[in-house]
């Protein structure tokens, strides 16, 4: 019988997209139905598997992207598209990476629901960039989020710091402007798309602030203090306002916690 970071395993050596979405579905039954009833040890990849295209480069030299239009609209969804694929990895990656850290159940069952929602959306933008005659891997792409969970892969506190807690809380931030703009401009098929996407994603950024705090407590660290430190040291860019307060709050994300870096 496999355990559910086999199957993580399975997922990140998964390089197509359509089997990356079916397993994912089929772990996540086995887990949640008792059929996958231990999380195991088994150790994930560095880097996990990606189809031949689209092509991977460094955020520095993606091209400029295009805006306005049906050009416009695949480049926005392409990218996010981009983006749902990689966070499917990542909800497995958190489980199998850190399985050591004897956490309880929960921990792991948040976070495949976390990779199922990102199958969700994927395919949802998938369906988007087929009604406007395009598919994923017709544009470059960057790499930047999944280098940002290689140099997370050594504490856990770390990855809860900057995947769910900045680089999805930032979605949270801008998700709801980039809605109004779609809209205004006429379109009537992303914005229900991405309200969908912004909605999961406030959960996401949840469960990342509840694990991050659980595991600092369990650590004996003030969760604060070890949030700010981290932040600090893995990710230097810092935050930049404008905040979504609203969104943050319904995750519990303290407000004091994230806007005091933005003042330094």
């Amino acid at each position: 019988m496999i355990t559910l970071s086999d199957a993580a395993c399975a997922v990140l050596a998964a390089a197509e997209p359509a089997e990356k979405c079916r397993l994912t579905r089929l772990f996540s039954a086995d887990w949640r139905d008792g059929r996958i009833t231990e999380v195991g040890n088994t150790l994930p990849p560095a880097r996990p598997a990606r189809p031949l295209r689209p092509q991977l480069l460094p955020p520095r030299d993606m091209p400029r992207r295009s805006y306005g239009g049906d050009r416009g609209r695949i480049g926005l969804i392409h990218a996010l598209a981009h983006i749902e694929l990689n966070a499917i990895d990542l909800g497995w990656d958190i489980i199998a990476r850190f399985a050591h850290e004897d956490l309880p159940r929960d921990f792991a069952s948040d976070w495949v629901q976390v990779a199922l929602d990102e199958v969700e959306h994927f395919e949802m933008l998938e369906r988007l960039l087929a009604s406007l005659g395009a598919a994923y891997g017709d544009l470059p792409a960057h790499d930047g989020l999944w280098q940002a969970a290689e140099k997370t892969a050594d504490d856990i506190l770390a990855r809860l710091v900057v995947v769910p807690m900045t680089l999805e809380a930032r979605g949270c931030d801008t998700t709801p402007a980039t809605m109004d703009k779609l809209a205004r401009n006429g379109d009537t098929l992303t914005p229900p798309a991405l309200d969908v996407i912004y909605h999961d994603e406030i959960r996401h950024v949840a469960a990342g602030v509840r694990w991050f705090t659980f595991v600092a407590q369990k650590r004996g660290l003030d969760p604060k203090a070890t949030y700010q430190s981290h932040m600090r040291e893995r990710y230097p860019a810092g935050l930049k306002p404008p905040f979504n307060h609203e969104a943050r709050a319904e995750a519990a994300f303290p407000r004091d916690w994230y806007e005091e870096m933005a003042r330094e």
